[in-house]
C-alpha cells in the first residue's frame, strides 16, 4: 500500500488508535504515535501482491499456515503497519483483529513508500523473533529483494531466469511467475524473447 500523508501530523495514544480503527474510512498504519492514512495501490503492485498471494495460499493449503493481503494489521510493539502480503503459521482464530507472529512478510515498493519499507519497517520486521524472510518487490522493474534471518537478514536478490527459494514456508517461485500480467519493461522485454523462435 501507499502512504498517503494528509494525516501524517496526526499523534494519536495506542488506544485511541485503535478505538478509532473500526470507524475510520480508510485504512491507517500507527508508527510512533503518528497516523498515516493508507491510498490504494497501482495495478503492477496490486499484480505482484495478488500473485504471491495466490502461489502462498495454494501452497499452504491444509497447513497451520495462512496467507493475508493487506487485509491484516501486523502489531509490532505499539506499531500497527498493513504488509502487502504476510503468512503467519499460528493459530489465529476469527477473533483476531492483528498478526503478531508473521514467519514471512512481503512489501511492493512504490516510490512513497521505499524509504519506510527499507529503513523503519525493515528495522521493526527483522526484530520481530517469528520472522524468517522479509521479501521486498519492484513493480517498476524486475527486482526480488529477500533478507533472511538464516543469513543474517543480508540482502539477496532475484531477476529474470532465476528461481527464488522462501525458505520459511519451503516455497519455490520463478521471478517471472512473480511478475505475472505485471506491465513494466524488463518483464515485456523477457516476454518477447521467449516468444522468439
Amino acid at each position: 500500500m501507499a502512504f498517503h500523508t494528509d494525516q501524517s501530523d496526526v499523534y494519536l495514544t495506542e488506544d485511541e488508535y485503535l478505538a478509532s480503527e473500526a470507524d475510520a474510512e480508510v485504512k491507517r498504519e500507527y508508527i510512533d504515535g503518528q497516523v498515516y492514512a493508507m491510498a490504494g495501490a497501482g495495478y503492477n503492485h496490486n499484480c505482484i501482491a495478488a500473485n504471491i498471494l495466490g502461489e502462498f495460499r495454494n501452497h499452504l493449503k491444509g497447513t497451520p499456515c495462512a496467507t493475508f493481503m493487506a487485509d491484516i494489521k501486523l502489531r509490532i510493539g505499539k506499531d500497527y503497519v498493513y504488509p502487502d502480503v504476510l503468512v503467519d503459521c499460528s493459530k489465529m482464530s476469527g477473533d483476531d483483529l492483528f498478526s503478531t507472529t508473521p514467519v514471512i512478510i512481503v512489501e511492493v515498493l512504490s516510490r512513497s513508500t521505499r524509504k519506510t519499507d527499507t529503513t523503519t519497517k525493515l528495522i521493526r520486521y527483522i526484530n520481530l523473533p517469528s520472522l524468517q524472510e522479509y521479501v521486498l518487490i519492484e513493480p517498476d522493474i524486475v527486482s526480488v529483494q529477500v533478507l533472511r534471518r538464516a543469513n543474517h537478514w543480508l540482502s539477496e536478490y532475484y531477476f529474470l531466469g532465476d528461481d527464488v527459494t522462501f525458505t520459511s514456508i519451503g516455497l519455490t517461485l520463478k521471478v517471472e511467475d512473480i511478475y505475472d500480467r505485471v506491465d513494466n519493461r524488463d518483464i515485456n522485454e523477457f516476454r518477447e524473447k521467449a516468444q522468439q523462435p
